[in-house]
């Protein structure tokens, strides 16, 4: 009866989760149709606009031959003055200065719908990014659901099969419970956050246009593909956090080789990697480990240090595994941050599960140094 309780339990937590990433692909969708409503009014807008402007441009053109003759009139007129009556004089005059007029507005009028139409057209290539950005993101999404509704399948399995039961079990589920609210957060507050605000953004390009010069609008367009830069690149992030397939296709050192370039050119920051001992596949466990390991050290030194330059330096040794990480960001002091630092308590976490150490030397203003050493013996 308790376990029947205790599976009925555990489904229901797997269904919540399921559901957390579940709405945040739901959130995108809703951004992306939106996009598409606003793209769908512009284009409608612009072929209007196209319609004006060709319009004008025949008024005007034909106007114009008006105003010509007119003008060759009025010259004829002046050049006889004795022989036309002062109303008719008056009359010429008063006409073609009517025409010119009449054209120059028309003119003017022409050239607001060509920049109306001009600026229709960025505004319509910017959504149209922001769609595809919006649908590979939702798709991307799509692939996560599959991948946690498969992988709960099997943790369901493997409860069913372990012997400690209660214990493995709520140990795998607060494990995937904090990453998938992880995934779901990042999610939210960087890539669908990022779509939301590049919306308004370009809204507020069309207003800059319309009532402040073109260099403000160009500025605000240029900001808007920074957005849609950084969306692009916090997607890619999340589905490389998953797990990127070079793990399992080439290993550890060529995965953490390809990672350091990566973010090192990303962030601008001077990134080195080195190796001694044997470059050899590892115990996959060992190689997920170390990848995340390099992962969160490099991403604590960029984000919370300031670090501009980060060495990382990996040992394949005989009988132990040493990794070495060093910055020169702003340091902290051990004592004080780490219990409010989750990152080092999970980096910690996972290197004890590996029977190994971890020591983190640190000073304010000189850096910090992460040393990590795990048993492993090599076949």
């Amino acid at each position: 009866m308790v376990q029947k309780m205790e599976e009925k339990a555990l489904d229901y937590v797997i269904d919540d989760m399921i559901d957390v990433v579940q709405n945040s692909k739901d959130e995108i969708f809703n951004i992306s149709e939106e996009a598409r409503g606003e793209y769908e009014n512009l284009l409608r807008e612009l072929k209007e606009t196209k319609e004006k402007v060709i319009e004008h441009i025949n008024d005007g053109d034909a106007l114009e031959q008006k105003v010509k003759y007119s003008r060759q009139r009025l010259s004829e007129v002046s050049k006889y003055f004795d022989r036309h009556s002062e109303s008719e004089i008056r009359e010429v005059y008063e006409n073609t200065h009517m025409m010119q007029t009449k054209l120059a507005m028309l003119r003017q009028e022409e050239k607001g719908l060509r920049d109306r139409r001009d600026d229709l057209e960025r505004r319509l290539l910017t959504l149209d990014q922001t769609i595809e950005r919006a649908e590979g993101l939702a798709s991307k999404i799509s692939v996560i659901l599959t991948y946690l509704n498969d992988d709960f399948k099997h943790v369901n399995e493997m409860i069913e099969e372990a012997k400690e039961k209660q214990e493995f079990g709520l140990k795998i589920i607060e494990a995937q419970e904090d990453e998938r609210r992880k995934i779901s957060r990042e999610i939210h507050d960087g890539p669908a956050q990022m779509l939301a605000n590049i919306l308004l953004r370009s809204e507020l390009v069309d207003r800059t246009f319309r009532e402040g010069t073109v260099d403000d609008a160009l500025k605000e367009i240029k900001s808007v593909r920074k957005m849609i830069r950084s969306s692009l690149y916090e997607v890619r992030r999340i589905i490389y956090d998953l797990r990127p397939m070079a793990l399992d296709d080439l290993g550890l050192i060529p995965t953490i080789k390809k990672y350091v370039a990566t973010i090192a050119d990303y962030n601008d920051t001077e990134i080195e990697f080195s190796t001694m001992g044997l470059e050899k596949r590892l115990n996959q466990k060992y190689e997920i480990a170390f990848f995340r390991l390099v992962q969160e050290s490099i991403q604590n030194a960029i984000k919370h240090a300031e670090a501009t330059l980060i060495k990382v330096n990996l040992d394949v040794g005989p009988k132990d595994l040493v990794m070495v990480i060093n910055d020169n960001g702003k340091g902290f002091d051990p004592a004080l941050k780490r219990d409010k630092s989750f990152g080092l308590i999970g980096m910690r976490e996972r290197v004890e599960m590996l029977n190994g150490k971890l020591t983190i030397n640190s000073t304010i203003g000189e850096g910090t140094e992460i040393r990590i050493k795990v048993p492993y013996e090599l076949s």
